[in-house]
């Protein structure tokens, strides 16, 4: 019985054997389409890469686009008996340009193909095709080329360039080649996997004079290219395109947001360039001028600057005492007793209400003060340490200290400082309030980015919460939404009735406060907004305003920064209110302030400022209620560098006033 069930089962495992046996002799042998395949010299490989996904704006405008090129490839050890002379007379290209890319190509791969020409026109490609035949070794595919028909958002969008040796040798599942193009910054790296798409691959049969014969096995082992997801972006390049316009000869950067979704509607850095000069062949060219430019337009000022916040970090210090009980609207402080100027606002009272629309500096040092002692009034700096603590944790519900998770790879977290940083500093429980008080009025260690600043505008015009910024509000089609992550709520933890107790400051402050001249009124329109002034290493101060508008139901918050322009309300106030102004009546009425944004370069203003000529023709005089004083300009330690320092600006330590 056993010794049946044994020559049962051996025979079992003799048949399924000899049926792999049987195929793989039917497929190595047998059926010549397999061993044709696998040949070579009869049968030529195309990858065909497909056209990357376009991007738009939230209205269907066109942002980027492709234009159809052709790339030459080079397989070395194909290359046989060419006229090398001919060639490069063929292909308008020096001998030692030859020479140099065929030894990069050896150096690849002999038997496989490497980039040799990129970008030839359907006009070259037309020319040459037909004396191809007398070269082998070289093979065209079909390629593209980025174009940005808005001509505008380069940092934002960002290019596309050649792959990297670094992460060409790093794919873990191999999928581009030497040559290849990937998403170097912005959106094109972000979302590099759907704007890429599929690539295909074409199986050609060839005779010994390497001719084309047609596909092979009619096509049945060939497989389509995918085009690449196209992106709706949320962006309304008409505001895009005016922010672009207003900042002609300036430098800095501007950003708007939707509130209740988080989506942003434009977003620029100053001075910018036209995205088309990283796109085709001049692209090294380009990049290097761009590169060399003292302006530095290839930084992202919006997403990865740092500034300090100024006077609009006392929104947020007001909201904290008031939930944390140390003041309330009606409080009031004295004009004097702080080491910050005022420039009296005499006729007010000074409670809250007036302290935002005069951008009052010692009201918020007290704020400060009180909130740092709460629990012990009798020693106000023993308390320091755990209400610093409090206050860190509160302020960072606002984003302070870390990034948003916006959909662009380079955001920055900035520098919200705590009592760890202190101790390092000054040496644990060395420092006391006269270290830390420029806190109170956004100076000091605090640092963010221009997006956090346009973020506390919607956060306010929210009343409590905000919506992870984001660029894209769907992938392939619009109706298919973000990722949950760019749909995230994020609430700050103070109660509603607290931010109407700011608000009615900031539509002051436009109205009638530190928004000189009426630059920031706008006919049918409340805008809530706070002006601010924030100390530059160099030069002059920064002119800084957020926003939000309309007053009750908003639909955009907005955040300007102006570099060496002095006061707020001097150049980021009106840039802004434009802004507001077209996205909410979709025109600009107030055509003489829009002009004399537009022509008014500060580089201009600096140099006449310098003999003494007069501005007031050019700019109206701002009112000076939200200047700082001029405070010693100390640098931070090298042993707290790494902890608040850019690569690209030193953050100033405040003064240190004992």
């Amino acid at each position: 019985m056993f010794q049946d069930r044994k020559q049962i089962i051996l025979g079992f495992f003799f048949i399924i054997c000899g049926v792999y046996l049987f195929r793989l002799l039917y497929l190595q042998v047998i059926d010549d389409k397999y061993r044709t395949l696998g040949s070579t010299n009869a049968i030529k490989k195309e990858v065909q890469i497909p056209l990357r996904g376009q991007i738009y704006d939230r209205n269907g405008k066109l942002l980027v686009a492709n234009v159809d090129v052709y790339d030459m490839y080079v397989t070395p050890n194909k290359v046989k008996n060419i006229d090398t002379v001919t060639f490069c007379r063929l292909f308008g290209i020096t001998r030692g340009f030859f020479d140099s890319t065929m030894h990069v190509a050896k150096t690849y791969s002999p038997r496989r193909a490497s980039l040799f020409l990129r970008q030839l026109s359907k006009e070259d490609f037309g020319r040459v095709s037909d004396a191809m035949v007398h070269f082998s070794g070289f093979s065209f595919e079909l390629s593209f080329f980025r174009t940005y028909p808005a001509h505008t958002m380069a940092n934002a969008l960002g290019y596309i360039g050649e792959i990297s040796k670094k992460d060409f040798e790093a794919q873990v599942v191999e999928y581009y080649r030497s040559g290849d193009y990937v998403g170097i910054t912005g959106l094109e790296k972000q979302y590099e996997s759907e704007l890429r798409g599929r690539r295909g691959v074409k199986f050609t049969m060839m005779n010994v004079k390497g001719e084309d014969k047609g596909s092979y096995a009619a096509g049945e082992y060939d497989t389509l290219a995918v085009i690449g997801k196209n992106l709706y972006t949320t962006i309304d390049v008409e505001i895009q395109q005016l922010a672009d316009s207003l900042f002609q000869g300036k430098t800095g950067c501007a950003v708007a947001i939707e509130p209740k979704t988080g989506e942003i509607l434009a977003m620029g850095s100053y001075p910018y360039f036209d995205p088309n000069l990283l796109s085709g062949k001049q692209f090294a060219k380009n990049f290097k001028e761009l590169y060399r430019n003292p302006d530095k337009p290839l930084n992202d000022r919006v997403a990865t600057g740092f500034f300090r916040p100024g006077s609009t970090f006392k929104l947020v210090q007001a909201l904290v005492a008031l939930q944390l009980g140390a003041i309330e609207p009606s409080t009031a402080f004295p004009l004097g007793g702080a080491p910050v100027k005022c420039h009296v606002h005499s006729g007010s009272p000074n409670d809250l209400h007036n302290a935002v629309r005069f951008s009052c500096n010692p009201y918020f040092y007290h704020v400060f003060r009180k909130t740092m002692s709460m629990g012990n009034e009798t020693n106000p700096f023993k308390e320091a340490p755990v209400m610093l603590s409090k206050w860190h944790e509160m302020m960072s519900k606002f984003g302070y200290g870390q990034k948003l998770g916006i959909d662009l790879p380079s955001e920055s977290s900035g520098l919200l400082p705590n009592v760890k940083y202190y101790n390092k500093r000054y040496g644990e429980y060395q420092w006391k309030f006269s270290n830390i008080y420029s806190l109170s009025i956004g100076e000091g260690e605090v640092s963010v980015n221009m997006l956090k600043m346009a973020n506390l505008a919607a956060t306010i015009a929210n009343r409590g919460y905000w919506i992870t910024p984001h660029l894209v509000k769907g992938v392939g089609q619009v109706s298919k939404g973000v990722k949950p992550s760019l749909q995230e709520v994020h609430q700050t933890g103070i109660d509603t009735r607290h931010f109407e107790s700011i608000i009615g400051g900031m539509q002051d402050a436009v109205e009638r406060g530190t928004v000189s001249g009426g630059a920031g009124i706008v006919p049918g329109i409340a805008i809530c907004g706070k002006t601010g002034t924030s100390q530059n290493k160099k030069g002059k101060d920064n002119s800084v305003f957020i926003a939000f508008a309309p007053r009750e139901n908003p639909t955009i918050a907005i955040a300007v920064m102006v570099q060496n322009a002095g006061f707020g309300g001097s150049f980021a106030a009106p840039i802004a209110t434009l802004m507001i102004e077209k996205y909410l009546k979709r025109k600009v009425e107030r055509i003489a302030l829009k002009e004399r944004m537009m022509n008014t370069s500060i580089k201009t203003v600096e140099a006449m400022a310098g003999k003494g000529a007069e501005m007031k023709a050019n700019i109206a005089e701002p009112k000076k209620t939200d200047k700082i004083p001029e405070s010693p300009k100390k640098e931070i330690p090298k042993s707290v560098k790494a902890d608040i320092i850019t690569p690209k600006e030193k953050i100033l330590a405040p003064k240190n006033t004992k």
